[in-house]
């Protein structure tokens, strides 16, 4: 599972993506120019040990492409962060730390 097709759905506020008929999401809210990412769900169906990394880096993807920053608040999502902080430390606002 290398590309990962991702909906944003505005109006639950959440990015989302479907494998195999099961929906994974990444729950988000927006203030200024930060999104906040609040909640990692991974259907226990989806068995791809790769599939949350790539699920995380599409959505990173795509903030990044709205030129916003990024505010981890699920456990997932900042230890992801911080395994990869090189990579993304300039998505995080001043003075975040992860």
């Amino acid at each position: 599972m290398n590309d990962v097709i991702i909906k944003d759905n505005s109006f639950l506020r959440q990015f989302e993506t479907t494998v195999d008929g099961h929906l994974a999401r990444i729950e988000y809210s927006s203030q200024e120019r930060k999104v906040f990412l609040t909640k990692l769900v991974v259907p226990e169906e989806i068995t791809d040990e790769n599939f949350r990394e790539n699920f995380i880096k599409a959505v990173l993807s795509i903030i990044q492409e709205r030129n916003l920053r990024v505010v981890p608040t699920s456990p997932h999502i900042a230890g992801f962060l911080r395994k990869n902080r090189l990579q993304y430390k300039e998505m995080l606002p001043i003075g975040i730390r992860i």
